[in-house]
């Protein structure tokens, strides 16, 4: 036995038999049963018994790296989508998904909680649509981190690496080199029809550029806002009298030009060029076309949602998925609550969240698609214990709820658990890396895997992080 810590070891047996008809040798190997061998049915440490043992002859470095690699994904992933809905500026967890009934009013605020479907779980009573469904997603409470800036905390969820800028520089920076979850999800999935694999909506997401990885892996970004009745993709629509025909002669010139151009200057015609035939494939796929089409939903469907952008956002976002595109960014903003804050949660930012998070998780449900689409709901941070002197809540990214549903996750539970004054958390904390690993582990992501960066230095797809205990 090779490794103590298996029931059962890998058996090499060698059985050389003569084929009859021609005289040859067979030779044949035995890997036993594994139980935690990948979706191909070898492990890594199998591929690298058989390599340092030279039982395969013939085997390649590429192909042992194409095995490892293989060997590398997670077992199974049930998730084939994520819907990423971005609460942007900070949702204040106590007055939503943690309430602190017993603390005093100036630490809970004025909102009471609620009981949910889901016996000894409360939530605050402005979240009564999501109370009734609690059944069908998951709280995760003690999610914690240090980066305490709206620009930096945004930097560091979408790519899992602290900034090295400052928050507040002007230009806003982007990710120009650690890529984000969206465009990792990108490259390691790849599109699964007509639509990008990425997208952003209603205008894009702020770290959320593919950094080294290149603008093959860039989001498409649809800046049109899904509530107005003119609704449509920008230039998706070619213009009148140019027929298909016409359209296709022009793709075959501009790659004519095209290849003339990367050779005299490779980099910027290469990134053009994917460009261009991006939008080619999306002007001429009546698929995509027909997932942007937001009007063909029923009334009640769009009403289900709410006539709001983050609703009309959130339910484009699942035609998305159905279309299959891979990773859906939704940017949310209006959470950054420093004044009389009360008011406007109240009336204007959480009753939207609470109509379309909890029409998308049953209305996915319904449809046969939650168990393979994965929906995150999140913002950069959460918001300080105490209501401020100007009575609002001010940025605290040392404590806050996320909420994931579908994609194989278990539902109906809360994970984590923060102190009498929603300030930290009183259980181990679940950082941001720990988050991206587990999101990409549910979407067959190996999030160990490393890519050489500019530099030629190996870069790995989360920087540490472990799966999230007891989510799935």
């Amino acid at each position: 036995m090779i490794d103590g810590q298996h029931n059962s070891a890998i058996e090499f047996v060698n059985i050389y038999h003569k084929d009859r008809a021609q005289g040859s040798k067979m030779f044949r190997i035995s890997l036993g049963s594994r139980s935690n061998s990948m979706c191909n049915g070898i492990s890594r440490r199998h591929l690298l018994r058989l390599g340092t043992s030279g039982l395969i002859g013939g085997l390649t470095l590429p192909r042992l790296l194409e095995l490892q690699a293989k060997a590398a994904s997670p077992k199974s992933a049930k998730a084939k989508s994520c819907i990423f809905l971005f609460l942007e500026g900070g949702p204040p967890h106590q007055d939503m998904w943690d309430p602190k009934p017993h603390a005093p009013v100036e630490i809970r605020g004025p909102f009471s909680p609620i009981p949910t479907n889901v016996t000894g779980t409360f939530v605050t009573d402005q979240l009564p649509l999501c109370a009734k469904v609690a059944d069908k997603y998951t709280i995760i409470r003690s999610h914690s981190h240090r980066v305490n800036g709206h620009t930096t905390g945004y930097h560091y969820v979408m790519t899992g690496r602290k900034p090295t800028f400052a928050d507040g520089d002007n230009p806003i920076p982007n990710n120009d080199f650690f890529p984000s979850l969206g465009s990792v999800v990108s490259r390691e999935c790849g599109p699964r029809g007509a639509l990008p694999a990425y997208m952003n909506l209603p205008h894009p997401m702020a770290a959320g550029g593919p950094g080294f990885y290149g603008a093959e892996h860039a989001p498409f970004v649809i800046e049109a806002d899904p509530t107005q009745p003119d609704f449509e993709v920008k230039d998706l629509r070619p213009p009148d009298g140019l027929t298909q025909q016409r359209l296709d002669v022009r793709k075959k010139l501009l790659a004519g030009i095209d290849s003339i151009e990367r050779e005299r200057t490779r980099g910027q015609a290469k990134v053009m060029s994917t460009y261009y035939n991006k939008a080619y494939d999306l002007i001429a796929s009546p698929e995509a076309k027909k997932a942007f089409d937001i009007h063909a939903e029923p009334d009640s469907v769009r009403d289900a949602y709410g006539r709001t952008q983050l609703g009309q956002c959130t339910l484009l976002a699942r035609r998305l998925v159905e279309g299959g595109c891979r990773f859906v960014g939704v940017d949310a903003p209006g959470w950054d609550v420093h004044f009389n804050c009360f008011p406007s949660l109240q009336t204007d930012l959480i009753p939207y969240a609470d109509r379309a998070f909890s029409t998308l998780v049953a209305d996915l449900e319904e449809r046969g698609l939650l168990d393979e689409t994965l929906v995150v709901m999140m913002g950069e941070m959460g918001r300080t214990p105490r209501v401020n002197a100007r009575a609002g809540r001010d940025h605290w990214s040392m404590a806050q709820t996320i909420i994931l549903a579908g994609g194989g996750i278990k539902p109906g539970q809360v994970i984590g658990a923060t102190d009498k004054h929603a300030a930290e958390p009183t259980t181990e904390p679940v950082g941001v890396n720990d988050l991206l690993f587990t999101i990409s582990r549910l979407m067959g992501i190996d999030p160990t895997k490393t890519y050489l960066g500019p530099l030629g230095r190996p870069v790995p797809i989360v920087d540490g992080g472990k799966m999230i205990p007891g989510l799935v």
